[in-house]
């Protein structure tokens, strides 16, 4: 038994990625029910089809979709909502949250007899409105399983990774490198400047290169062209997630230096004023 298109969906938390994700789900003709700490957030997936969620009504939709800004959040919205779940019912975390809090969850729910499966996913707002996502999932298998339909709207794949919270560590890894390697292209544009090197030209010379990522050819142009509207990564996103990675590995007693200097480097860059601000501006804290 899948979660097919006959199946209701309550939606939770209607960001950049939520509202993109909860409009496929939409087009693809499922019954979706939104909801967002402002409502006005909502008002865009309404006049797309979707209906207004009472959160005293969350009961009765089999799978609760959840795409919030952080553990705090996610622990909030589920503080208000589990007062009125229903055994059964299924938990899916889009978020990206520490693996602490995401065990913390899971056991909250396990209470109330509900599954909880944490899906952070990979590709940004191009990937959730193109339903190219790729998604790491941490749970019961069988439930990931039912759960294919609605991946399938959402994400070009989805691996389980493991039990629990694996999902949310493999994200972790992955931003890790992502946080991490954004300061060194940052170093990397800056020493090119200083080298006499047309800097535009970095992306396309090196695109297919050992030193050519997604981030590369993304970043490299808007440090170049000092270009950082529209904000594609936020500078606070990036190292709420990088202090999540160190904070892993130090409950693990592991060393990951080069994640922790990078860190300091986001941390010291959010403090002037940017945590707003498009991951590409990091070039100014090596150019300062």
């Amino acid at each position: 038994m899948h979660f097919d298109h006959d199946t209701q969906i309550a939606f939770l938390g209607m960001g950049l990625m939520g509202t993109r994700m909860a409009t496929r789900l939409i087009q693809a003709g499922y019954k979706v029910v939104v909801w967002n700490r402002s409502p006005a957030a909502c008002e865009p997936l309404i006049s797309a089809g979707a209906q207004l969620l009472q959160l005293q009504e969350i009961g009765q939709y089999p799978v609760i979709l959840t795409c919030l800004a952080d553990d705090h959040a996610v622990q909030s919205v589920f503080d208000q909502i589990e007062p009125y779940l229903t055994a059964q019912q299924v938990i899916v975390d889009f978020s990206s949250l520490s693996v602490a809090q995401t065990k913390a969850l899971a056991q909250q729910a396990k209470q109330k007899h509900v599954t909880w499966i944490d899906s952070p996913v990979s590709g940004g707002t191009a990937g959730a409105e193109q339903g190219t996502l790729v998604i790491f999932a941490g749970g019961d298998a069988n439930t990931i399983e039912k759960l294919s339909p609605i991946y399938a709207v959402l994400s070009q794949r989805v691996t389980r990774m493991g039990e629990t919270a694996t999902g949310q560590a493999t994200k972790i890894c992955n931003q890790l490198i992502v946080a991490a390697n954004s300061t060194l292209i940052a170093e990397a544009v800056a020493l090119a400047a200083q080298a006499g090197v047309d800097t535009q030209l970095l992306a396309p010379a090196l695109a297919g290169g050992f030193a050519d990522s997604k981030p590369f050819q993304i970043l490299t142009p808007r440090m170049a062209t000092h270009s950082f509207e529209p904000v594609q990564w936020k500078v606070q996103t990036l190292s709420k997630d990088l202090n999540n990675a160190v904070q892993l590995a130090a409950a693990f007693q592991l060393q990951i230096p080069v994640a922790q200097k990078a860190l300091s480097q986001l941390q010291a860059h959010q403090a002037k004023g940017f945590a707003e601000a498009d991951l590409a501006s990091i070039i100014y804290q090596v150019e300062a």
